[in-house]
């Protein structure tokens, strides 16, 4: 065994021997990714599937025709019918682990409920990293790719082959562009959100807050409160779990929208332990979540297709 201490040439070794080595019953704290899943979504339907089903049938509102109107004339009538968007429970995170008892009794630390614990938090995290891998797709046309801008078809958020390049001098004109987007297509202001990637943080923080305008303070909000704040309309996430994908340079998949742009739902079907293991001298641990999600109104959903300039 190697001195921990350097020791001088000739000096007899002490570590193991005369030192002994120390296994402390504390555990090194471990860093989990920040999850939003539950600041960017709504889970309005949740509680109707929480004890059993697997699909929710949600109604729209359907529009109804507006006609000029001359003297005399006989009215028209519609005949509304709403359409239907369905969310489905149809995904699913699980983990499991045995504890085998001469381990359980022999140790010298209470383990099972931090590792447990760790489960639960490291399910969270996969469920929220496979969300953003796949949900950027679904907004609307008018809120991504080159020409977004319901009416004016003016802004540039990027599109596959084409990335933005966002650095310090431009990233709050992007999030104004983003807002100005949602605004087009009569987005409610309220309850808006971004979810950005820690290097685009990064740059919010380097550019120009001083403009109390955007932060509705004296001094910006994320720059106060480091990891999010209000600016432009949008309160800011910063998240690892952002997609990111190879195109000529690295770029995030960035969401933005509001609050009602997205539904998630979702049931703990299984948590359960300790079940003794017939087998072995053990137990066992499990959990299963599964859940489901829907991009219940694309139009409040928008995608910033950017990679760092």
């Amino acid at each position: 065994m190697s001195e921990v201490y350097p020791v001088a040439s000739g000096f007899p070794e002490q570590s193991g021997i005369m030192i002994p080595e120390v296994w402390s019953r504390k555990v090194l704290a471990k860093f989990y990714q920040a999850t939003w899943l539950s600041e960017i979504t709504n889970n309005d339907y949740e509680g109707e599937i929480k004890n059993q089903g697997d699909t929710v049938h949600i109604r729209t509102t359907p529009d109804i025709t507006i006609s000029d109107h001359k003297m005399g004339e006989e009215f028209t009538y519609d005949s509304p019918q709403p359409t239907l968007v369905d969310l489905l429970i149809d995904k699913g995170k699980r983990y499991g682990f045995i504890n085998d008892l001469i381990q359980q009794h022999q140790a010298d630390y209470e383990y099972v409920e931090t590792w447990t614990g760790d489960a639960g938090k490291q399910m969270a995290i996969a469920i929220e990293r496979a969300f953003l891998a796949d949900v950027y797709a679904s907004a609307h046309a008018n809120n991504k790719g080159l020409t977004a801008g319901k009416i004016s078809a003016g802004f540039n958020l990027g599109a596959a082959g084409a990335p933005v390049a966002l650095d310090k001098t431009n990233i709050l004109d992007y999030v104004v562009d983003c807002k100005t987007v949602l605004d087009e297509g009569d987005v409610p202001a309220e309850n808006r959100w971004m979810l950005l990637p820690a290097w685009a943080s990064g740059l919010l923080a380097k550019s120009d807050l001083r403009d109390a305008s955007f932060a509705g303070s004296e001094k910006s909000t994320l720059l106060q409160k480091g990891a999010q704040g209000m600016i432009g309309g949008f309160m800011i996430y910063e998240s690892n779990l952002v997609s990111h994908v190879t195109d000529t340079y690295k770029v995030a998949n960035i969401v933005f929208g509001q609050k009602h742009a997205l539904t998630f739902a979702s049931q703990l079907v299984l948590n359960e332990g300790p079940l003794k293991d017939v087998k072995v001298a053990g137990h066992h641990y499990r959990g299963l979540q599964v859940y489901g999600y829907k991009a219940a109104k694309t139009e409040a959903l928008g995608h910033l297709y950017a990679y760092k300039g």
